[in-house]
């Protein structure tokens, strides 16, 4: 005797109401819509006893179980992440007495059905971008986007006389990481700098994920360095999701001293940082450039005039002797 679908969810519901909180109650609720939806049972008769079965184990996945420790996974946007199940299989299970299955909330992501990969129940968010490595217990994502960043939950279930229970339970949080364009800094300021007026710039980077702590500004002139944090402009590209960040700078330089100004992108403790090329900026001011001129062109003058005196002497020296030779001529 077969039951439609309402029946056995309303025997399913009655059946978690005695074991688990309202929330799980909800949850399978929740599930047995959606297969109404999909129309996994939308017509019990005539289907398989496989069917029913996998409905349970939905089903009894939603239901709370002790997962441990929450592996925390990252991997690069456009990348294969990978995720494990963290299973020691110390009992040496064959994969061809346990079920697999992987889930994103209520999404199916992938289910290995006793050494079968079954795609039929994958959510169309992940058909063709899973496959399972069964010798090392991990779930294969292709392509993963940012989108795919959240809490994947596998469960393994093995058949004890005929009845699947769960053995093994694990859970991995997805971080997607996409590295952002090398900070560079733009010259806001307009005409030349002069001495004691503010100078004006920008640093920007792009196309990151996730969202950066923070951008610094270094600032390093006669052996020191001081480090200076302003508000950092962030928007977010609506489609790819992806990070452009700026900030601004507007500070006074001090004149005849090299002052080497750079930008520090901070990702994070684990993701590090990321420093402009640095910017080497000196003010001369225009008295120095006079007296530098002064002194540049004294002494060049000095010596030009020196010079010209001794080639007088030498010229008029040179026509002494002429004169002296034609009189020794003529007396002879």
């Amino acid at each position: 005797m077969f039951l439609p679908w309402h029946a056995l969810s309303a025997a399913v519901l009655h059946y978690v109401t005695f074991s688990v909180n309202q929330s799980s109650v909800m949850a399978c609720f929740l599930l047995l819509k959606a297969v109404k939806h999909t129309e996994v049972f939308a017509q019990v008769h005539g289907k398989s006893i496989m069917e029913v079965f996998i409905f349970f184990l939905y089903a009894m996945i939603l239901l709370p179980g002790t997962t441990g420790t929450v592996h925390e996974v990252k991997s690069f946007l456009n990348h294969t992440a990978y995720l494990s199940c963290y299973f020691p299989n110390s009992q040496k299970n064959d994969i061809k007495d346990l079920i697999v299955f992987w889930q994103k909330g209520l999404e199916v992501v992938h289910e290995v059905f006793y050494g079968q990969e079954k795609h039929d129940n994958i959510s169309p968010e992940y058909k063709n971008r899973t496959k399972m490595d069964m010798d090392k217990w991990t779930l294969q994502l292709l392509n993963a986007g940012i989108v795919d960043e959240g809490l994947y939950k596998c469960i393994i279930q093995q058949r004890v006389k005929e009845i699947p229970s769960i053995i093994h339970q694990s859970e991995c949080l997805l971080h997607i990481i996409a590295n952002y364009s090398q900070p560079e800094i733009a010259w806001l300021h307009k005409g030349e700098l002069k001495s004691n007026e503010y100078l004006k710039l920008c640093c920007s980077s792009s196309g990151g994920y996730p969202e950066p702590k923070q951008m610094t500004w270094l600032i390093s002139h006669e052996n020191r360095t001081h480090r200076l944090v302003n508000h950092m402009d962030i928007s977010q590209d609506a489609v790819t999701k992806l990070y452009n960040v700026t900030t601004k700078l507007n500070t006074t330089v001090p004149p005849n001293t090299l002052t080497n100004i750079s930008c520090l992108l901070h990702l994070g403790e684990e993701l590090g940082s990321l420093v402009s090329v640095p910017l080497g900026i000196e003010i001369i001011q225009g008295e120095e450039i006079e007296q530098l001129k002064i002194h540049f062109f004294g002494p060049l003058i000095a010596v030009i005039v020196l010079i010209t005196i001794l080639l007088g002497f030498a010229i008029l020296k040179n026509r002494t002797i002429s004169c002296s030779n034609q009189s020794v001529s003529l007396a002879v």
